[in-house]
């Protein structure tokens, strides 16, 4: 209940609701992208000041590989499951969607942690960062082996030249480039910004922490304030799309966060048996939280993003709609205390 009495919470339920109305209340696009990069530069600062103070231990190590473990196992199990009820291009695109990360859910999660006073790593924001892409280049690769299959078999070959492109994705096949995806995925301007900024903090240490105060610290609540305003009114946008999803999906949106960050929180205990790793030790409360928070998001704009060139037999609003209009709503209002409530009971 806490959560929801926390200032930037409440202008997210605003959100929502002048949305619901059919408010002609919106941020301009500029606005929202300038609250965007300033939230990931914020973060970056402070985990490059965490870093500074901490250093590069095991317990960093075994959060980073934590981390890229459930990157790549989220999406590989979520298309096994999801290829069973819907169409496969569309299972790959959710697929990559939930097993990538959403970076104001991640944010608002430390905000949550600061207000609690749970001391968590810097490093987590990287861990953030290494989380995004594993599960498009995934995806990808899915995509791209069904379009293959689809190409070999015998209907596709009795269509013809044309036909056979269309049914085997040609679009989004042949003149598809996954050395284009890498890039773009580690020179996005907003990851980058994000490693930038945690090097600075890095390189500065402590007397950058006094410098850039002000900024990364004390205008960081009403910022986020201000662009979890904005997230309300696009979730509020996305939720009458939710109405023509099966059921199944509509299930699957509300589980999937809470599964996830229960196998983040099995992981994170698996870490403090030297049976499993050696010298390698447990992640902290705060650590544990993030990382769970992590597992549970879905991506909304970085995914869709590459998606919608790399997989364009998906149908964008199924993807869309239920990380938008569900998750990030599931998340944001009872995800987040939730998973906190769970992870101090169970760590103690």
């Amino acid at each position: 209940m806490h959560t929801l009495i926390d200032p930037a919470i409440l202008f997210f339920v605003f959100g929502v609701f002048a949305g619901l109305v059919k408010s002609n209340l919106e941020i301009p696009a500029p606005i929202s992208r300038f609250l965007s990069l300033y939230l990931l530069m914020a973060l970056g600062l402070k985990g490059g000041f965490a870093l500074a103070q901490s250093g590069l231990t095991a317990q960093v190590a075994t959060g980073l590989g934590l981390a890229v473990a459930l990157a790549v196992a989220v999406p590989v199990a979520s298309y096994l499951l999801l290829s069973r009820f819907i169409p496969r291009f569309d299972a790959a695109a959710v697929a990559a969607t939930y097993g990538s990360v959403s970076a104001v859910t991640f944010i608002t999660a430390t905000a949550h942690l600061d207000a609690q006073g749970i001391a968590y790593g810097g490093h987590m924001a990287a861990a953030m960062a290494l989380m995004e892409s594993p599960a498009i280049i995934l995806a990808v690769l899915m995509a791209n082996a069904l379009r293959r299959s689809q190409a070999a078999t015998p209907v596709a070959v009795q269509v013809g030249g044309g036909g056979t492109l269309a049914l085997g994705g040609g679009q989004g096949g042949a003149g598809f480039s996954l050395s284009k995806v890498l890039h773009e995925s580690f020179t996005d301007g907003a990851q980058l910004l994000l490693l930038g900024a945690m090097a600075v903090g890095l390189l500065t240490g402590e007397a950058g922490q006094q410098a850039m105060q002000p900024f990364a610290g004390d205008l960081f609540k009403g910022m986020l304030a201000f662009f979890l305003l904005d997230m309300g009114l696009s979730a509020a946008r996305n939720l009458p799309g939710l109405r023509s999803q099966p059921p199944l999906l509509i299930a699957y949106g509300l589980l999937a966060p809470p599964v996830h960050a229960g196998l983040a929180l099995l992981l994170a205990q698996a870490a403090g048996l030297p049976l499993l790793l050696a010298q390698a030790a447990g992640l902290p409360l705060g650590d544990t939280v993030l990382l769970m928070v992590l597992a549970a998001s879905a991506s909304y704009i970085a995914v869709p993003a590459v998606v919608r060139y790399a997989i364009p037999e998906a149908n964008p609003s199924l993807y869309v709609g239920l990380s938008l209009g569900l998750t990030f709503p599931l998340n944001i209002l009872l995800g987040i205390s939730g998973y906190t409530q769970v992870a101090t009971w169970v760590l103690g």
